[in-house]
């Protein structure tokens, strides 16, 4: 994958196709883009634990020693906005982030930078089209590469297969927030955290080797979800 992708559709569209329940004001209001780049803000689909009205629920607070959620606690599927570019929770900086737009699904599970989300953060990041760019052929005398946009012939939304990590900026003082996840602004497609917060919400794209029609253009694509295999992924 080379790192562009289109996201155009409404946040209530995409709400709708993957049974989100909580929209965050922020990946509302996102504006379209058909050209979205590293580090940049993206729409990503992901799951928390949440109390009966909405608000969120530390993973240490919500399931007991057996693994079972606790009395009222439930799952909730959410909308909300990262960087692209995993920032690892232990990195010292978030300019690692922007080499780590993609992961290769294949030893994901086993490299520091990625494990941890691999078991515990997992998202979709939402997308209407990417882009690859495919070599000219060896002998051709020709050096531009040419580009395809590439989509789903049912014109639904794309789900990649994602994985997301929240990390904390040293410089926030002691004790600022109660933990990830506080409502940030936005402005174009820069994510702005609010200032109480703290917490910079990032991912990273899984890859794979290509196969069929693909294997012509690019040799790796991103890992993509069927319907079915979304709610198993999260």
């Amino acid at each position: 994958m080379c790192g562009r992708y289109a996201s155009f559709r409404e946040a209530q569209a995409l709400a709708d196709e993957f049974d989100i329940q909580v929209i965050d004001p922020v990946a509302a209001e996102l504006p379209p883009s058909w050209n979205i780049a590293p580090t940049q803000a993206v729409r990503v689909v992901l799951e928390r634990y949440a109390d009966g009205a909405g608000g969120r629920v530390d993973d240490a607070d919500a399931v007991d020693e057996a693994g079972e959620l606790r009395a009222g606690v439930a799952i909730s599927r959410q909308l909300h906005v990262a960087r692209w570019g995993l920032v690892p929770h232990w990195a010292k900086d978030p300019s690692v982030g922007s080499r780590m737009i993609n992961a290769r699904s294949e030893t994901a599970a086993e490299k520091p930078s990625f494990r941890h989300s691999v078991a515990r953060r997992r998202c979709l990041v939402t997308a209407d089209a990417y882009y690859e760019w495919r070599k000219p052929a060896e002998g051709s005398g020709r050096t531009a590469k040419t580009p395809f946009a590439i989509g789903r012939d049912d014109d639904a939304p794309i789900a990649f297969a994602g994985l997301y990590s929240w990390w904390r900026d040293p410089r926030a003082a002691d004790g600022a927030g109660a933990g990830p996840g506080g409502t940030g602004t936005s402005r174009g497609t820069e994510v702005v955290l609010g200032a109480h917060d703290g917490w910079l919400l990032t991912c990273s794209i899984l890859t794979r080797a290509s196969d069929g029609p693909m294997r012509g253009i690019h040799d790796r694509v991103p890992v993509i979800l069927e319907t079915d295999d979304v709610d198993a992924w999260l």
